[in-house]
């Protein structure tokens, strides 16, 4: 056992304890408490000015998009954005290509350096499964499927679960199925995935939903960008009828919105959209420096917290992020959102984003029976409020893991 001391001790299941310990054994956490003068039956470390805190977990990003770093400027708006990112893929088309694999084994170095412990990665390739897998990382991959004009639904969705259940066993690298977006996945293989998901009773599901104006325009009237470039692409399927509502109200309606559904962005969605997806238990992963790279439009924040909806925390690929400092990604939305408490937003960077994906059995908080995943942060000294201090900006070397 190994008991270690903190000038801060950030469990984030409860509040911050000033001159805090915890105690290890055998990579987990078996108690934590303020410090006392009586000295404990266990090796002592200090860790001096630091606050100690769960791993974060990057609930969204892209990892086999790693390659595409500083290739894609921004757009003035998604679509446009969107037709860049097709155009670079389509130069590099083989997603084992070692440039492409090199950029992953770089970009989960990059997440650890910057306190990530667990990740939620979105992948059309499954290039990212293994190179997770070998890594300290944990997390879940999301296959993603993208099929608008699909001539068998049934088929295309059950040789990709097919696809995961032949790769190899992982301790702490999970596989599930995902849909794109509502714009780019036709109705019955949005159905099709529901049910391959739903057939394991704990498997979160993944989903872009209203990240821009073009998806709300196209799933309401068929028409704008999205119909444009669908035809120009050959996937455009005459038969499909808007369904002339919200895409929020779409995919529900279409059963598909429920407490182990991860929405992605929500940049358009209104307070009604956000008041179903919080009755639903839907966890809400905002990206908005992504966001802004990809003329998706600024995430109304605010407006998240207060809906009740579950907030997540996501920094996007590096196609369209600076980099996979969920740190910094909490100073953006801490600049957009002032009035949300820091404590929220290290809540949804943490316990939320485990939740969401699955593992708060083990992650997320700094509790008895969880992995000893955390980090320590330099803190300079004086500090009282030390969740005012995280959310405001954190560089990779003020991080350190305990173990």
């Amino acid at each position: 056992m190994i008991r270690y001391h903190a000038a801060w001790l950030l469990p984030v299941s409860d509040e911050p304890i000033r001159d805090g310990w915890f105690a290890t054994e055998h990579g987990r956490i078996v108690a934590l408490g303020r410090q006392a003068p009586v000295r404990y039956a266990a090796a002592e470390v200090d860790l001096g000015e630091v606050v100690v805190m769960p791993g974060l977990v990057n609930a969204h990003t892209h990892l086999e998009l790693s390659y595409l770093r500083d290739e894609v400027p921004p757009a003035p708006a998604f679509v446009a954005w969107i037709r860049n990112v097709m155009a670079a893929r389509r130069r590099r088309p083989d997603p084992d290509a070692p440039e492409i694999l090199g950029a992953v084994d770089v970009a989960i170095a990059e997440a650890i350096s910057c306190g990530t412990a667990l990740v939620g990665d979105v992948s059309n390739t499954l290039v990212t499964f293994g190179p997770l897998a070998r890594s300290p990382l944990a997390g879940i991959v999301f296959y993603e499927l993208i099929r608008f004009n699909a001539s068998d639904p049934e088929g295309l969705v059950e040789a990709a679960s097919q696809r995961l259940e032949r790769l190899p066993p992982s301790d702490f690298v999970r596989t599930t199925l995902a849909a794109h977006a509502p714009y780019s996945v036709a109705p019955l293989v949005l159905r099709a995935i529901r049910r391959a998901v739903d057939r394991d009773g704990f498997a979160p599901c993944s989903v872009h939903l209203c990240e821009s104006a073009e998806e709300v325009e196209f799933i309401r009237s068929a028409t704008g960008p999205w119909r444009v470039l669908l035809e120009e692409i050959g996937a455009w399927d005459p038969e499909w009828v808007a369904p002339g509502v919200s895409p929020v109200q779409y995919l529900d309606e279409a059963g598909f919105l429920d407490a182990r559904t991860v929405a992605v962005h929500g940049v358009q969605m209104t307070s009604a959209e956000l008041t179903r997806l919080a009755a639903r238990r839907v966890t809400l992963v905002t990206s908005p420096r992504s966001n802004g790279h990809s003329g998706a439009g600024a995430p109304p924040i605010e407006a998240f917290y207060q809906s009740g909806v579950p907030v997540a925390v996501g920094t996007d690929s590096l196609a369209s992020a600076p980099d996979l400092n969920v740190f910094a990604e909490l100073a953006t939305i801490h600049a957009l959102a002032p009035s949300v408490p820091a404590s929220r937003l290290l809540d949804s960077a943490t316990r939320q984003g485990a939740r969401a994906l699955g593992f708060d059995a083990q992650y997320g908080t700094i509790e008895p029976g969880k992995r000893a995943r955390v980090i320590a942060v330099d803190v300079p000294p004086g500090i009282a409020d030390v969740e005012e201090y995280l959310v405001a900006g954190i560089d990779p070397e003020q991080v350190r893991w305990v173990e």
